[in-house]
């Protein structure tokens, strides 16, 4: 039973990295309806960043989100600006194929500048340190990735709903025409949603990259969870997005207890059920 338990978990936490996967994904689908199919690939660039700081400045890793933090925020306003604005319309087809050539690009631009060799963020003692809670061990940095991943969505809806950012966010995401009208420059305020959602995805990459080893290829992988976080929990909710990263990452470790080879696919399976029963997922969005 406390092997079960254990599980049970493990997956819980392992639900928040996947959260953090799935927040800015699920921030710019709620503010532009953009499917960014390049975000597991920013995750991983975030990644090679952080690996970049640590090397060059000697900090740790966790330290090095003060300046992938920026430097993401500002990737992700000019690559909105210049890029994925010019793209935006009725016709969901240009983003699309946008994003899948930028995700190409990035790929082949960090083994280009990286090789393919795997690399890994030296956390130091916060990797194998634990507490105990009854029998069961609990990780110092799953535990701690799951807290960041909550106190990450708490800032984006405090954002969403009391700041005049947030204010504009909604104004364009229920109607663009009337918020232009209203003096909103929405290419701008567009620009703002990429930057907080990659500010979100460097996050994400650094405590990716100190909890298991990255290449330039694992990108659509990451992707692929965060789609699935953000369908259960419901397009375009962010609390909905945290209880889908959960249900994802339970089912995982619940399946690799099972068998070691199902758990990448019983979280699949898990979707497909929720996918079947609850299209919308858990929590969607109320349109108002």
């Amino acid at each position: 039973m406390t092997e079960w338990l254990n599980a049970i978990v493990q997956g819980v936490l392992l639900g928040g990295l996947y959260a953090l996967f799935a927040a800015g994904l699920s921030l710019i689908f709620g503010v532009m309806r953009l499917v960014n199919i390049a975000h597991g690939d920013l995750i991983v660039l975030a990644a090679y960043m952080a690996l970049t700081t640590v090397m060059v400045m000697g900090v740790h890793p966790l330290l090095a989100l003060l300046v992938v933090i920026p430097l993401m925020s500002i990737v992700g306003y000019i690559l909105q600006r210049l890029l994925l604005n010019q793209t935006l319309g009725n016709d969901i087809l240009p983003p699309l194929l946008v994003t899948f050539g930028l995700s190409v690009i990035l790929q082949n631009m960090l083994l280009e500048a990286y090789t393919a060799d795997p690399q890994k963020l030296n956390g130091g003692a916060i990797e194998t340190a634990s507490v105990s809670a009854g029998n069961l061990s609990i990780g110092i940095l799953p535990l701690l990735t799951f807290v960041i991943a909550v106190l990450v969505i708490v800032c984006l809806q405090w954002i969403f709903y009391n700041t005049a950012l947030g204010r504009q966010f909604r104004a364009v995401s229920d109607n663009q025409d009337i918020a232009q009208l209203m003096g909103l420059n929405k290419g701008h305020v567009f620009g703002l949603a990429l930057a907080l959602s990659l500010a979100v995805c460097g996050i994400a990459g650094v405590l990716l990259g100190m909890r298991t080893s990255f290449d330039p290829s694992i990108g659509s992988g990451r992707l692929i969870f965060a789609f699935e976080a953000v369908i259960i929990g419901g397009l375009g909710s962010l609390w909905g997005t945290l209880a889908g990263g959960i249900v994802l990452g339970v089912a995982q470790t619940v399946g690799g207890k099972i068998n070691p080879g199902w758990q990448l696919l019983a979280g699949h399976i898990v979707f497909l059920l929720v996918l079947a029963v609850r299209p919308r997922g858990f929590f969607p969005r109320v349109e108002h």
